[in-house]
């Protein structure tokens, strides 16, 4: 059973939920559920007489995720609800890790498999040392282009709008900083890997300059986030897991 003070308005509570957003979804999707799924419950709950609204006022739920997972990507995502949403930014300027894979000799506009492929490249002189020593070289503190398909706001538009209205727009860097590049697999043409980076990382920049290096493009091909800070995705809860416990 939920507790009602938990979704009050007047809340002086909340709740975070780790959630393993799954492939396909936007985050949106994910958090939209959710709120569906906690608005029901507090229906149901003042239909019972179990919760009083005041003259006035509305059934609410605050609720927003900490840091944005594209729809090509699985894996943790912190929701925040109720008085919680406050400390948003807190878990948004933890460190992340990820798990994926890397396309090596062919590079996409969207620097994932969102677009077509533009360009490919020979892979014959890429051998298993060049692939780890390229990785050690990306470690540290590093200036990093967003890719031009990204939700990053520039003069007041997505750059992803622009992109696909085939506009031009210059980027700004941004300095970031990876802890850990250790290669986990390789299957040319498929470079697998786990990172650990700062905030406002893009594993598919990582991928495109990762090919750049090899002298042989590369693109995103899968990406997991497997942890935020010290949560971890193998704590989630799937979003019907949670709307299950919800209901429960």
């Amino acid at each position: 059973m939920l507790s009602q003070e938990l979704f009050s308005i007047n809340s002086t509570i909340g709740m975070m939920a780790l959630i393993d957003k799954p492939l396909e979804w936007t985050s949106f999707d994910a958090v939209n559920k959710m709120k569906y799924a906690l608005k029901g419950y507090l229906r149901k709950q003042v239909e019972e007489g179990k919760y009083i609204l005041v003259p006035g006022q509305k059934l609410n739920i605050k609720i927003g995720h900490a840091g944005t997972l594209d729809p090509l990507a699985s894996g943790l995502l912190i929701v925040c609800i109720g008085k919680q949403t406050k400390n948003i930014n807190q878990y948004m300027g933890m460190d992340k890790e990820y798990t994926g894979s890397f396309f090596i000799g062919a590079t996409r506009p969207s620097f994932d498999r969102e677009t077509a492929i533009d360009e490919t490249f020979s892979i014959s002189h890429i051998a298993d040392d060049l692939i780890h020593k390229t990785a050690q070289q990306f470690l540290g503190e590093q200036l990093q282009y967003p890719p031009v398909y990204s939700a990053i706001k520039k003069d007041g538009k997505r750059l992803y709008e622009s992109a696909r209205a085939g506009l031009k727009v210059k980027l700004e860097p941004r300095t970031v900083t990876i802890q850990a590049f250790e290669i986990t697999q390789i299957a040319m043409p498929l470079v697998y890997f786990r990172i650990v980076c700062s905030k406002g990382t893009y594993i598919r920049s990582i991928a495109n300059d990762f090919g750049k290096s090899l002298g042989a493009g590369a693109y995103l091909n899968s990406l997991r986030r497997t942890k935020i800070g010290l949560y971890d995705v193998d704590d989630a809860l799937t979003v019907d897991g949670f709307i299950n416990w919800v209901n429960g």
